[in-house]
This record gives C-alpha cells, structure tokens and sequence, in this order.
C-alpha cells in the first residue's frame, strides 16, 4: 500500500521510540491502529455507498427501457388482431362476388398499339464479347515478348473481352 521496506519500518519505529519514548509508545500505536481502522471503515462505506448509487443509476436505466419495451408490445399488441384481420379479408371477398362485374376496359386498338411502339425507340440487345482462346492469348503474348525484347506488359482484359478455355 504505501511500498515501505522492512528497514524503513524500523527507521520509523526507532524515530518513533525515541520521540514519544517508550513508556507512551505503546498507547500511541494503538492510537495510530484505532485512527487507522476508522479510516479503512470509512472509506469502505464509502464505497458501498458509491457502488449503491451506481446500482441505483443502472437499476434505473432499465427500468426505463423495460416501460418503453411494454410500451411498444402493448402499443403492437393493440394494433395486431389476427381475427379481426380474416374478418374482415372474408367480408371483402364475399362481398367482391356478389358485387356486379364491373365495365371491362376497351381493348387498344391496332393504330394505339403502333403509336406506342413509335414513341418508345427500342434498343437492341448487346452483341455478345468476342471470346478469345487461349492459344490466341498465349500467340499474342509471345508475339508482344519478341516486339518488347522479353519484357512481359501483360495487357489486362476490358469490359468486353473474355478468354474461353481450349482442350488443346
């Protein structure tokens, strides 16, 4: 607690004898003892009631966080009903039937169909990626190896070109 020696206790204890002198010395360290245990047992209160406080803070917290959870699941449970819910999707279906069909929409003539079509241009799909095999890979390297002396400058493939796999 306060790193002290056992030489620099005996230091103390000889200052000590010979400042208070030994016929008070023992009453001087039950004294010292006494002060000593209080302190200890206030500090330890202390902290108990510290501890306490914070139990009580976090006690708290929760306490808030469980309401605002009943509140939510009962806030949940209130808007939920499953019987009500088929209820009324049966009313509706039951009532759907024997409600009269309604006018069915014209169909679009031939002429409407053509004006759409010419408003919207149509784009054509994509042509596919040009493969390449890897024997064409491997002849354009080796042809870009004797044209750069050795060096390798391994192009790398755009965004439409892919290299097919040959079983040669």
């Amino acid at each position: 607690m306060l790193d002290m020696s056992w030489g620099e206790v005996m230091l103390i204890g000889g200052v000590a004898l010979i400042v208070i002198g030994p016929k008070d010395l023992p009453k001087a360290l039950r004294t010292m003892g006494q002060v000593t245990g209080k302190l200890r047992r206030m500090a330890g209160e202390f902290r108990v009631q510290f501890d306490e406080a914070v139990r009580e803070a976090d006690l708290e917290e929760v306490r808030k966080e469980v309401d605002g959870l009943r509140r939510t699941t009962s806030s949940a449970a209130s808007g939920f009903n499953p019987v009500q819910t088929i209820r009324d999707e049966l009313k509706g279906a039951v009532e759907a039937r024997q409600a009269p069909p309604a006018a069915a929409a014209p169909e679009p003539s031939a002429s409407s169909i053509l004006a759409e079509a010419d408003a919207t241009p149509a784009d054509p799909p994509p042509a596919p990626a040009p493969r390449r095999s890897l024997a064409d890979a491997m002849a354009g390297l080796k042809a870009q190896e004797a044209a750069s002396g050795g060096r390798y400058d391994i192009p790398r493939p755009g965004p439409g070109t892919a290299v097919a796999p040959t079983d040669a």
